[in-house]
């Protein structure tokens, strides 16, 4: 049986190994556990699309999004700013694209504290350090169902040097009225 790092790595693409897909066609278990992983994505996949999850993601899928044909609110955000936002009824997703240094940065987390109380760390997001910017794809369900709040955003460098704050972002959140 095959490492199940190396199955994700090849379910995503990022592996080509002859002798692993091989493998794949004589090893049940292995082929099943490859089955399994679809599964979950395709489960992800949806729950995401119904905008059930809250998530940080690649520009990458961002880009996907927008070339499949979803309507994306976006907001720009340095780090120390403040925005009003919203989401539409014809919005997708919202895309918070938090701005920050993180050139050097090992390992990042989100914390989110909501003026209605709800508050949320996200450890280890993914992130490319040459961007500059984080992108942040909240639930737009659950936006819709909050109404009006505020929520501040701190990301957070975590390494060896010890945690570190890279920007505070404020997001003052209002019901669409379009």
């Amino acid at each position: 049986m095959r490492p199940l790092a190396e199955l994700i790595e090849y379910w995503f693409g990022e592996r080509d190994d002859p002798a692993l897909e091989e493998h794949l066609f004589g090893c049940a278990e292995c082929t099943a556990r490859l089955e399994e992983l679809a599964a979950l994505g395709a489960g992800i996949r949806s729950a995401f699309r119904r905008g059930a999850l809250h998530a940080v993601l690649p520009r990458a899928f961002v880009e996907r999004l927008e070339r499949e044909g979803l309507k994306l609110r976006q907001y720009r955000v340095p780090a120390g700013g403040r925005v009003d936002c919203t989401i539409a009824d014809e919005d997708d997703f919202v895309v918070s694209r938090l701005q920050a240094p993180l050139a050097g940065v090992e390992r990042l987390d989100l914390v989110l504290q909501a003026s209605d109380g709800e508050a949320h760390t996200l450890q280890d997001i993914p992130f490319d350090p040459a961007a500059g910017e984080v992108l942040v794809v909240p639930s737009p369900e659950r936006l819709r169902a909050r109404g009006a709040f505020t929520e501040r955003a701190r990301l957070v460098s975590a390494g060896a040097g010890g945690a570190k704050d890279l920007g505070e972002y404020t997001f003052v959140h209002k019901p669409s009225q379009l």
